[in-house]
């Protein structure tokens, strides 16, 4: 361990990264369950719609953001609150 400790310490430069991947690993959790229901999906283009709403999801749920309404909002669905776009929903929370 001491041949190695600089190595060791780098994480005290950024303590903000996790020493952890459980995030990580919570994160592809739901699109594995997914695969092994579903089996996984007949095309390339469905794969990507699938992957495109769990990511979307993911990212609500962290934000504190209804799907749902996002969903709404996106699609104009008239009696959806309106939302800010996403990318100002993640400003906002890095801050």
């Amino acid at each position: 361990m001491h041949k190695h400790k600089s190595q060791l310490l780098c994480v005290l430069d950024r303590p903000e990264i996790p020493l952890h991947t459980t995030g990580s690993e919570n994160d592809v959790r739901t699109v594995v369950t997914k695969r092994k229901i579903s089996g996984g999906t007949v095309s390339e283009n469905g794969r990507v719609a699938r992957d495109t709403m769990l990511g979307l999801l993911k990212t609500c749920g962290k934000l504190g953001v209804s799907f749902y309404q996002f969903l709404g909002d996106r699609f104009a669905v008239a009696c959806a609150p309106a939302l800010p776009a996403l990318p100002h929903l993640l400003r906002l929370a890095k801050a």
